[in-house]
């Protein structure tokens, strides 16, 4: 079986971000393959202790993939400041004779250092086109835990279980394996609190992640952290803004003092992509049609919005109230096809710490160690999406009634479509099977 059979057959998709099927992303020629270990969100863990922990397998998956898109060059993007998981796997490359096709590229501590845009242009100083993909400038990046999981994969070991860090105000801030489909509120009682009323949650990190809206839910192949805050931490204030209220205070407020622009990492990588123009518009009332598909290019990273506005408005919920606007009106972005990209001069100086962001959020006191533990969740019963990824949600190929075991496939790709199968994460009985959702209660 080829390697991107295997990669198919396993399920695996990218382990963080959008959850794009990794076989589709393999299916292709490159001449960089990118490994995205910069974890750039505060308080996240998983990605530097994983690469400390499995250095042998992320390698060996990375390579594998590598070799898949025929790069003529694998880099793994990480930190500086994670000296101690440097010098491990630059032993650990050294040592498995693949000094010669794979090496460490270090990243500055900034946000978002993982944007895979913004990856690809410090790793290689090449720009992704507007509305483009890396694959647009030669490079495929993956996920850390996705390289690890292209390994298994070439094993025979299909996605099971996903690597999660709880961290925020709580008494025990953790890193640990946990299987797919498990109800997300017994993932978050291993924080040590069991009574969440006066909390809310982040699902993933504090800049993108969104407030957790179902504490019914269940665990996701591409879950990577909870951030647990009180109710009435500054930051949760911020996210539970809504659309209209964020239209609303923007119209009445903005000064158009371009901060926004200044420090937002599309346009210091030569995008046309100007927060305080798209505020401009909404502020007016303007009729830009092409103004207003500039938001298009935005990437949601939250950092005009949480760290560059000076008076606290929202230009990242406007330009997603300007991209649904166009969206319904079907009105897309025009690239410039001819376009030759440059970084702005100013660039290496308008670059946000990450200790700044972490401070500004009001983050500082609870940045601390969550230390990979071997304990884990063994839920009694899970309930596995059918659409954890990016394209169409998966068939069933099980029903009710029906004995599973751990890593047997319950449902598959449809015919043509994208997307990624999905199997057992613990052993039992099929209990029910919807449109959603297979639930398997452990026997």
């Amino acid at each position: 079986m080829s390697l991107l059979d295997q990669v198919r057959d396993a399920g695996i998709i990218g382990a963080g971000g959008a959850g794009f099927p990794t076989h589709v992303k393999l299916n292709a020629e490159a001449e960089y393959i990118l490994l995205n270990g910069a974890e750039c969100e505060p308080l996240l863990r998983v990605d530097q202790q994983i690469m400390a922990m499995y250095p042998e397998e992320i390698i060996r998956g990375f390579e594998l993939a590598g070799r898949q898109v025929k790069a003529r060059k694998a880099i793994i993007g990480i930190k500086g400041k994670h000296g101690d998981v440097i010098r491990i796997l630059e032993d650990t490359i050294a040592r498995l004779g693949m000094g010669g096709y794979v090496s460490v590229g270090i990243l500055p501590d900034i946000y978002p250092a993982g944007d895979e845009q913004v990856l690809v242009y410090e790793l290689t100083g090449r720009t992704v086109p507007e509305t483009g993909i890396p694959i647009m400038c030669g490079c495929v990046v993956l996920n850390t835990e996705t390289a690890m999981n292209v390994y298994l994969a070439s094993l025979g070991q299909p996605v099971t279980e996903t690597w999660v860090t709880l961290a925020g105000d709580i008494p025990e801030r953790k890193t640990f394996k946990v299987p797919v489909g498990t109800p997300v509120m017994d993932v978050l009682k291993q924080s040590g609190i069991e009574d969440f009323s006066g909390y809310e949650i982040i699902d993933g990190g504090p800049m993108m992640g969104p407030l957790l809206a179902d504490r019914d839910g269940s665990v996701v192949k591409k879950s990577k952290g909870y951030v647990i805050l009180k109710k009435d931490h500054p930051l949760i204030h911020k996210k539970s803004c809504t659309l209209d209220q964020a239209r609303r205070v923007n119209r009445a407020t903005c000064e158009q003092c371009r901060i926004c622009t200044d420090l937002c990492p599309r346009f210091l990588i030569g995008h046309d992509m100007e927060p305080h123009k798209t505020m401009r518009i909404t502020t007016y009332g303007l009729d830009d049609v092409q103004g207003k598909t500039m938001a298009q290019l935005c990437c949601q990273c939250n950092l005009c919005e949480y760290f560059s506005c000076p008076v606290n408005l929202h230009p990242c919920l406007n330009n997603l109230l300007l991209r649904n606007e166009m969206m319904a009106e079907k009105i897309k972005y025009q690239a410039d096809q001819e376009k030759q990209y440059r970084a702005q001069r100013t660039r290496d100086f308008r670059l946000v710490p990450s200790k700044r962001l972490i401070a500004r959020l009001g983050l500082k006191a609870f940045d601390k160690p969550a230390p990979v533990t071997t304990q884990t969740v063994q839920p009694s019963e899970v309930k596995i999406s059918l659409s954890q990824h990016v394209g169409a949600p998966c068939t069933p190929i099980v029903k009710a009634g029906d004995t599973v075991s751990v890593g047997q496939m319950i449902g598959q790709i449809p015919e043509k479509a994208l997307g990624a199968p999905v199997h057992a994460s613990i052993p039992g009985q099929v209990t029910e099977v919807t449109d959603q959702y297979i639930a398997i209660r452990r026997v």
